[in-house]
């Protein structure tokens, strides 16, 4: 007898999926966007996506547990983390002074990610802020090669940064989920 989860997924025509192709909001019917900007947003969606659906039907022990000592990462934590972290970029590209951190000081948004359902409300509720805000400062410079910012970092290499970001943390999270209950899938 092992203490850990059964592998499983959700799909039925693949077996190495999350979900059926049909089932999947990220799978869209015609074409890909067309131009550079609009592909670069549309792989940050699918990715933040993927970590929503990686952490969908979690209860907040399920979505605060840690993976393995001494790590301090849970599907929660990489939830805060990356609130965290489009807060950041808003301030890679201002001017101005720096937006406060939101949960502190280093790690504190891993260590911060406990089980209880008004810290997993509060962590989703940051992380759609700080998106949206981040989306918002970024909508009004279109042009990729524009420089922002006292660092002067290309939108380009920003928009690039986060698709990196959330994809590498999604594949966390695709350990994390299967630590957590046994299911896999892309």
């Amino acid at each position: 007898m092992t203490d850990q989860p059964a592998r499983w997924t959700q799909a039925t025509v693949y077996p190495d999926m999350w979900a059926d192709p049909d089932d999947d909001p990220r799978n869209s019917e015609g074409p890909s966007p067309d131009g550079e900007l609009a592909t670069l947003q549309d792989f940050l969606a699918n990715y933040r996506m993927t970590l929503r659906m990686k952490c969908e039907g979690l209860d907040a022990e399920q979505l605060a547990r840690r993976s393995v000592p001494p790590s301090t990462m849970s599907l929660l934590g990489l939830v805060r983390h990356l609130a965290e972290v489009e807060r950041d970029w808003r301030n890679w590209i201002s001017d101005g002074d720096p937006l406060p951190k939101l949960y502190g000081q280093r790690d504190a948004d891993f260590d911060g990610a406990v089980a209880e359902q008004a810290v997993v409300d509060a962590a989703y509720a940051d992380l759609e802020r700080e998106q949206a805000a981040t989306d918002a400062a970024l909508a009004g410079h279109p042009d990729l090669g524009e420089r922002l910012g006292k660092e002067r970092i290309a939108v380009r290499e920003l928009m690039v940064h986060r698709i990196e970001e959330y994809a590498r943390h999604c594949g966390h999270a695709d350990l994390l989920r299967e630590c957590v209950d046994g299911r896999v899938g892309q």
